[in-house]
């Protein structure tokens, strides 16, 4: 009887144990209407909410925006800035006539989340249709089944949107280009004769992380994609309409990285 009742507590304790990442995953309270935390080596969710529900996702647009570039152009190329180009919203505060690099609009785009350089970059596959073009194309390619995207930045319109788990896969295909994350991953520049500060501030408040994207309009509300190297292993997250972005990702990755060293 004695036997029994010890293999009854070992059962116990094992199934306890079992459940200890799912309790801790409904533990985890965060402010977002959608979200999703992703191993991005093997693409295992380990945290979703509203995974799969289309939202507008505002300027983390500009990661799918900046990787299409990069695959287009050299960064070198030359683009000339035309009225085109102006557009409402966040800005590099690009003037009409300016020539600019590639690699200087792609500063631009990632750190002061320019919606003019966004769309002078649109110039490397001969204008804003056939860009968007290769943005779907891009977004198909890497299994973002449940995006579609109308424009390089992230501006509201009908036909624009993509879902948590989309943006996460994005962000851990991004993750493997290093000429990203090296412009998603500086804080400060000096770049074609303006300072620019990189809008995330995860990138002094959590240890390991190597960037990615911010995004606000009105409909859109706050929206976030990150990415976090600890001890070989990187987790990327997405938060969709949240209201404290920058406290839910700290949540997700605190249970993320607690749950990975426990595996």
């Amino acid at each position: 009887m004695e036997r029994v009742v010890c293999w009854i507590v070992a059962i116990c304790l094992c199934v306890g144990l079992l459940a200890c990442p799912a309790e801790a995953a409904g533990n985890v309270n965060l402010s977002a209407e959608a979200a999703v935390l992703l191993d991005a080596a093997t693409g295992e969710v380990l945290y979703e909410k509203n995974a799969d529900e289309q939202m507008r996702i505002a300027s983390t647009t500009k990661i799918l925006t900046a990787l299409v570039a990069l695959e287009e152009a050299s960064p070198c190329e030359i683009i000339t800035v035309t009225n085109d180009h102006m557009v409402e919203g966040s800005s590099m505060y690009l003037k009409v006539g300016e020539q600019r690099t590639v690699e200087e609009l792609l500063y631009g785009l990632m750190l002061s989340s320019g919606n003019d350089a966004a769309l002078a970059l649109t110039e490397v596959c001969g204008g804003e249709a056939l860009f968007v073009e290769k943005m779907n194309a891009l977004a198909q390619r890497i299994g973002m089944e449940n995006s579609s995207f109308r424009n390089p930045n992230g501006l509201d319109e009908e036909g624009h949107y993509s879902t948590a788990r989309d943006m996460a896969r994005l962000a851990a295909y991004a993750a493997d280009d290093p000429a990203f994350v090296r412009l998603c991953s500086t804080t400060n520049a000096s770049v074609a004769g303006r300072s620019m500060s990189n809008h995330n501030k995860l990138l002094r408040r959590v240890n390991g992380c190597i960037g990615m994207k911010t995004g606000y309009t009105k409909a859109a509300g706050r929206t976030l994609v990150s990415c976090v190297e600890r001890d070989g292993r990187r987790l990327v997250a997405v938060t969709l309409k949240a209201s404290d972005d920058w406290s839910d990702h700290e949540k997700l990755y605190e249970f993320g990285f607690a749950l990975e060293g426990a595996t």
